[in-house]
């Protein structure tokens, strides 16, 4: 089993976390960590995060329980992880008309050798329908990890796919009203104790690419690992480019001098 996804799964839980959004939520208590994919209803289905291999078969039941899982059609994830989308293949032939959808640079440097069919790669040009929701892939270089990184966003709604933005333990509420930036701030510190540490970059883009997010005005962010939050989160993702600054940001070394 992917050392993600070791040990014991609960059950899926199901939310509405927002119009026509559902969260389907697996724990794995071994890590203390929650693992979020997104499944949204509209006459083109679209989910957001295959899930790990080993959670495809729950997460088909899942998805089961609120569509037919062979009429997806637009399966899409952040950046090239496992838990993004290991089960990537699984999808597409479960659901033979869906399309895997990423950034552009996801789909030029990844995913096309990957994937079993081509994908859709998309700037933040490019429109997604799914009936009802029209959708964007903002590029995020290396926030969270990769510089093939994006977040997807939906402009009906104004939900935010944001990935492993905001990550925090537990096995906590499906969504919140109140501040994520402090279970925030206590998760970057405890993966800064292990062999995770650093696994979030700040680089000069960090503060920019987030105020870009924030000027986009969510109303939802729908989190990977962790509550999702429901309200006005523009505050939020100018606040985190301030934690991720002060656990990621310090200063590097100066570079070794050649001595006479």
């Amino acid at each position: 089993m992917n050392s993600f996804g070791k040990g014991r799964l609960t059950m899926t839980a199901i939310h509405e976390i927002a119009s026509d959004v559902f969260r389907l939520s697996i724990y794995v208590p071994d890590l203390d960590m929650q693992f979020n994919h997104f499944l949204v209803r509209d006459e083109e289905p679209l989910l957001f995060h295959t899930g790990l291999k080993v959670m495809f078969p729950a997460l088909r039941d899942a998805v089961s329980k609120l569509i037919d899982p062979t009429r997806l059609r637009h399966v899409a994830w952040s950046h090239f992880e496992s838990d993004e989308c290991g089960a990537l293949n699984e999808w597409l032939q479960l659901a033979p008309q869906a399309q895997p959808v990423c950034t552009l640079v996801g789909k030029l440097v990844n995913v096309d050798d990957y994937s079993i069919r081509p994908a859709i790669g998309m700037t933040a040009d490019d429109v997604l329908y799914t009936g009802r929701y029209r959708y964007r892939f903002y590029r995020s270089p290396h926030i969270p990890h990769g510089w093939d990184a994006g977040v997807l966003f939906e402009e009906t709604c104004r939900t935010l796919f944001c990935s492993d933005l905001f990550h925090h333990f537990g096995n906590v509420e499906a969504v919140t009203t109140t501040d994520l930036i402090e279970p925030t701030r206590q998760a970057m510190h405890q993966l800064q104790q292990g062999p995770l540490a650093g696994y979030m970059p700040y680089t000069h883009q960090t503060e920019s690419v987030l105020r870009t997010l924030a000027d986009l005005n969510p109303q939802t962010l729908a989190v990977m690992h962790g509550s999702s939050f429901s309200g006005p989160a523009g505050r939020l993702l100018t606040e985190l480019a301030g934690v991720i600054k002060e656990y990621f940001g310090q200063a590097k070394p100066e570079a070794c001098s050649q001595h006479d």
